[in-house]
Formats: structure tokens, sequence, C-alpha cells
């Protein structure tokens, strides 16, 4: 009996040796042919509308990218990434700086940066540059830029960056605290500007912002011809925004402070020109905009 049990075992155990030699239902044996490919690795690509708490850089390294809620404090915010294409794509390194390419750049980062603010970002204390991957990432297939926002304590005299709490989303869609308005503005002995402080339109005061003259390709301006065309040109912003005639009697109403963007930001694409009208020998406690001629009086004749 122990022998006829013991055959029976090994019977049993053979059957279910040949049973595993068998496909179940639905396999078909092949160990691979179901599997999904492994996709090709693909370069990061930085988010939009996200913000950073360290300051603007030229080039952003992947150790360094680390976001933070908008509604905490931060200094940087990114509204839009765009790609490189085209010639530009195929190089073997980022564009240089003042290169066609990053000008390129800067232009489209400019029309994205208005359209997320909701009015140009030169009219508020706002900044705004663009940011390339690092050599390493632009190698390994990285071929994004950013637009990078940030605030600023004083546009008028290259301020220091800032920490805010918000989005800048939509911000200068209507009057906003970072909008630029009046200020008192004193010389130095060289008659140029010493400081330009901002304060509240109904204190007195001797200049206001009036709006933006975009400048045409050409070199920063050096000599006193291209000072004298930028100075005309932000007249007839300032005629349009005080409401009084684009004359030969505008430089006897108001003088004018023509504020571009400092050499390295002109020459990677900003030509926004930022005017104000200028009272040299009065004060006043309100907003010229509009005004008329009564406003900005004709002060001397010839």
């Amino acid at each position: 009996m122990r022998r006829w049990i013991a055959a029976i075992a090994l019977g049993g155990a053979t059957a279910l040796l040949l049973s595993a030699c068998s496909n179940p239902a639905g396999v078909d044996g092949d160990l691979t042919d179901d599997w999904a490919a492994v996709p090709e690795p693909k370069p990061f690509v930085p988010p939009a509308e996200v913000c950073h708490s360290g300051d603007f850089a030229e080039v952003a390294y992947l150790s360094s990218f680390n976001p933070v809620d908008c509604a905490s404090p931060h200094r940087l915010e990114t509204v839009y990434v765009g790609q490189f294409t085209g010639a530009a794509a195929s190089a073997s390194a980022p564009p240089a700086k003042g290169s066609p390419e990053i000008r390129t750049a800067f232009a489209e980062c400019d029309a994205k940066t208005k359209e997320y603010l909701g009015a140009d970002w030169r009219t508020a204390r706002l900044w705004m540059g663009v940011v390339l991957p690092s050599p390493q990432a632009w190698a390994g297939g990285s071929r994004w830029f950013r637009c990078d926002v940030t605030e600023v304590t004083n546009a008028e005299d290259s301020g220091y960056t800032t920490s805010r709490s918000g989005s800048v989303k939509g911000a200068l869609k209507s009057a906003s605290p970072l909008s630029l308005g009046c200020f008192q503005v004193t010389l130095a002995r060289d008659s140029s500007i010493d400081t330009m402080p901002a304060t509240a339109c109904t204190k007195d005061h001797n200049s206001e912002f009036a709006g933006v003259y975009s400048a045409p390709d050409g070199s920063y301006p050096s000599k006193s011809a291209d000072w004298d065309k930028m100075h005309n040109e932000c007249r007839k912003v300032i005629a349009k925004f005080a409401g009084v005639p684009n004359d030969g009697n505008l430089k006897y109403r108001t003088g004018v402070v023509s504020l571009p963007a400092n050499d390295d930001d002109w020459t990677n694409g900003n030509r926004g020109v930022r005017c104000y009208l200028w009272l040299s020998e009065r004060k006043v406690n309100r907003s010229l905009k509009g005004a008329g001629p009564n406003g900005l009086p004709i002060q001397y004749a010839r």
C-alpha cells in the first residue's frame, strides 16, 4: 500500500510538471512583445506661471529650480516659457548676449509679459528678463527660454529687486500700487538727475510718468544728438498724455526726462524708453493727465 501511494504521488508530481510546461489561457509565452516601449528621455522644461524665491539669473540650472507658492514671499515669477527654433535651436551652445536670437526671444517675452500683466510692464515698478538653460542642459537638448518678471523698489533709478507676495498676473489691468505715477526730481550739480523718489500725485511734485516710447533698432544713445532725438520722441508721448499740442511751444510747457533701459538690456532688445514730464520751475499737487493747456501752461516765450 505504501508503494502504491508513493506511485500515485509521483504520478501527480509528473502531471504537475507537465502542466507547468504548457501556457495558461491568454498567455503566448513571449515575455517582451506586450511590454510598452521605454520612452526616450526628454530634457527638463521649466513650467510657466510659477514663482521663485531666488534673484534673477541669466542662466538657470536644474539644481537651483525650487519654485514656491506665489502667495508666499518671492522675488521672481516666470510668466512664459518659449522655445528656440530653426538655426538657433541647431546651435551647439545657447545664444550669446545681444545676438539676433536673444533679441527675438526678448520680443516674444515682451509681448507675452504684456499679455500676462494686462499692460506694458514698463508702466510699473517691474523688470523683465530672458533666462537661458545652462550649457550642460543645452547639450542635453534643452532649447527653452524663460521670461521672468521681478518687482523693483524704484524703476526710475534702477532700483533693487524686492520681495513680494502674490502673482503679478493681471496686476496692471487696472490701477495698481505697482503703476508709475508722480515723482520729485532733484538735480545734481551737472544737471543730471540726482534723486527721483515716487510720491503721491496729491502731494507737491515736479514730475510724472507719461508713457513709453519704443525706440527703433540702433546703438545705445551716447551722443547729444541721440538724446535730443529721444527727448523729442518722449515729448510726443507727454503731449498726448497731458492733452496739449505737440508743437513748438511744448518745450515751454514742460521739460522731459527720458529713461531708456541700461545698455545691456538695450543690446538684448529692450528698446522701451520711459517718458516723464518735468516742471523745472514749479510744483503741482495733482496728476496732469489730460490737464490740457491750462493745466500745463506755457512758462516761457521767445
